[in-house]
């Protein structure tokens, strides 16, 4: 279970100036980590695993209560987090197979 000392520490992970340039400063908790709402239905989701102490970051479509994932990029350590968050959210600069690559 994720405490919220734990997304507290995310969120550190990624870093202060990343979260305001993906979503504005907006952050939401979800089960295993946080999501930062980026704009036009997508979102980016950074998920941690206890049991391999690193990160899945995830690009979401969110749409009339459907969703998609637009790429996911598993095993990102805690020195990597933040630039694949800021990849993630950029959705006009980076496609979703673009992004992943980086």
């Amino acid at each position: 279970m994720i405490t919220k000392e734990m997304r507290h520490t995310i969120c550190e992970q990624i870093g202060r100036g990343n979260i305001l340039c993906i979503s504005g400063g907006r952050v939401l908790s979800i089960k295993n980590g946080v999501e930062l709402p980026v704009s036009n239905g997508y979102c980016v989701r950074v998920e941690y695993d206890e049991g391999w102490d690193h990160y899945t970051v995830t690009r979401v479509f969110k749409r009339a209560g459907r969703e998609w994932i637009k790429g996911q990029v598993d095993h990102v350590y805690c020195d990597q987090v933040g630039r694949m968050a800021y990849r993630a959210g950029m959705f006009l600069s980076w496609d979703e197979v673009e992004w992943v690559a980086g």
